[in-house]
């Protein structure tokens, strides 16, 4: 099992990654937080969760172990695969996701897209005890180089928004209402929109 890649960035988008370690290239799905973090080339090292199912082998790649470990618990509740587990880590940071579960906070777990009531509700049910023993004492690096032109930024922000749930009308809309220039960094952008969003 896979644990831990360290190799050069062969590829980067805003939902997976291709590290190239000696030759060979792994392709990683990653959460937003973990895409916002990454350098736009070079060398990069990532805590790494394989899922195998019967028809399928996944690598998840993330650059602090915290978010590794509470994708993990994500996945040990009954209904939340990986693709859910990561939508939810790309809309919440692991700390306020933690906090979030210790307080069973139902209103800021629902909030986020996917994730209804009934789903919050058990997440902090299944999950409330085991996220407070979890250390998130580190905080992932911030900062990343943005697309080279407002009109890439403003597609890959919309792309991630529709993979995270939204309508694309819905999330256009957002997008064509914010005032965005050539140097907007596409963190910024996406922020900025998801904020509106979950009003």
């Amino acid at each position: 099992m896979i644990a831990l890649l360290t190799g050069n960035i062969a590829y980067k988008s805003i939902d997976h990654l291709i590290v190239d370690v000696g030759g060979v290239g792994y392709r990683l799905m990653i959460p937003l937080s973990t895409f916002y973090a990454l350098p736009e080339d070079g060398q990069v090292r990532l805590n790494v969760l394989t899922h195998v199912k019967e028809d399928a082998f996944h690598l998840y790649g993330f650059l602090t172990l915290e978010e590794k470990d509470i994708f993990a618990l994500l996945l040990s509740v009954s209904g939340v695969g990986p693709r859910l587990a990561l939508n939810i880590l790309s809309n919440i940071p692991a700390r306020e996701l933690k906090g979030a579960l210790w307080e069973g906070n139902v209103k800021r777990l629902s909030s986020i897209p996917g994730i209804g009531k009934k789903t919050a509700e058990r997440l902090i049910l299944e999950l409330k005890e085991k996220a407070g023993k979890l250390d998130l004492s580190t905080s992932p690096p911030s900062g990343t180089e943005s697309p080279s032109t407002a009109a890439e930024a403003l597609d890959d922000t919309l792309s991630a928004l529709v993979n995270l749930g939204y309508k694309e009308n819905q999330a256009r809309k957002v997008l064509e209402a914010m005032e965005i220039s050539n140097d907007t960094p596409l963190e910024e952008i996406l922020k900025g929109a998801l904020k509106v969003l979950v009003k």
